[in-house]
């Protein structure tokens, strides 16, 4: 069952974190889970201090040479009756230099919420989805 774009952006909000999709300028993709922060059709994800293999990340290299980008969050159970998920699809920009966080951010207007659920997670209202700090959170997971 489709759910309306309020009910999407809600679910998607809701969870802590995503995955981040991404294409080379040559169309190869790249996905990696993130944490991110959403406000209104903008969904922002920092790089953080964590230690990563190298400073040159793939995904940012990506969204230099390709701005499109699609986010997935999704509540998978063996109980097939509570599945659902929810993508976001954009375009991403690299915003530098950010205060706080410190490092690069990226930041995707969404341009458009595909989300379907089963009749049975469909029950679960936005509001139930969504706590109050869920809609904008701090990147420090």
């Amino acid at each position: 069952m489709k759910l309306a774009e309020g009910e999407a952006r809600a679910r998607f909000a809701a969870v802590p974190v995503v995955r981040l999709g991404t294409a080379d300028g040559r169309g190869r993709p790249h996905i990696v889970v993130v944490t991110f922060a959403v406000d209104g059709d903008m969904i922002y994800t920092a790089v953080d201090q964590k230690p990563k293999t190298s400073t040159a990340l793939k995904r940012l290299r990506n969204v230099g040479e390709n701005p499109w980008v699609t986010m997935l969050a999704d509540e998978y159970s063996d109980d097939w009756e509570t599945l659902w998920w929810v993508r976001a699809d954009g375009r991403a920009a690299i915003l530098a230099d950010q205060a706080p966080p410190p490092g690069p951010v990226l930041a995707a207007t969404v341009q458009r919420w595909t989300a379907t659920a089963t009749p049975t997670a469909t029950a679960t209202t936005a509001s139930q989805a969504a706590t109050p700090d869920a809609t904008l959170r701090a990147q420090d997971a």
